[in-house]
């Protein structure tokens, strides 16, 4: 079940908040004014993590984490890398399932954006006039 984590603030970042359980870790950035800024649902924390990230300004997009080389000596930060499709059904049967104690409007603001991206990755896969 997703529940709040404890977040520092970063300097010269938007306000944010962190919810996390075993298979994701959704972060929310805010706007001054209090309004969702956008959002990085990140999933299949154990396997092969990925993670959509929407903003109000740019939309979403679908990215893996490449988590660097596994190497005890070192910690290498994180960078998100191109992916392919989104796994939309998997992601958001499991996102309902453990997202029902987050507020309302960011419970729906993330189901929506699953089903909104799912919706226009169908919609590229299936172009006819889309070259090969």
């Amino acid at each position: 079940m997703l529940t709040t984590r404890p977040i520092e603030p970063v300097t010269g970042d938007l306000p944010r908040r962190w919810m996390s359980d075993d298979y994701f870790d959704l972060i929310v950035w805010y706007d001054p004014d209090g309004g969702v800024h956008g959002f990085q649902l990140c999933y299949d924390k154990p396997g092969r993590e990925r993670a959509l990230t929407w903003t109000r300004a740019d939309g979403a997009r679908h990215e893996r984490i490449d988590t660097g080389e596994y190497d005890p000596r070192a910690n290498r930060t994180p960078v998100l890398m191109p992916d392919g499709s989104f796994p939309a059904d998997v992601v958001r049967v499991e996102f309902v399932s453990r997202s029902a104690k987050l507020i309302e409007p960011i419970r729906t603001l993330v189901l929506s954006m699953i089903d909104e991206f799912a919706s226009r990755q169908a919609s590229v896969e299936i172009d006819p006039g889309r070259p090969s």
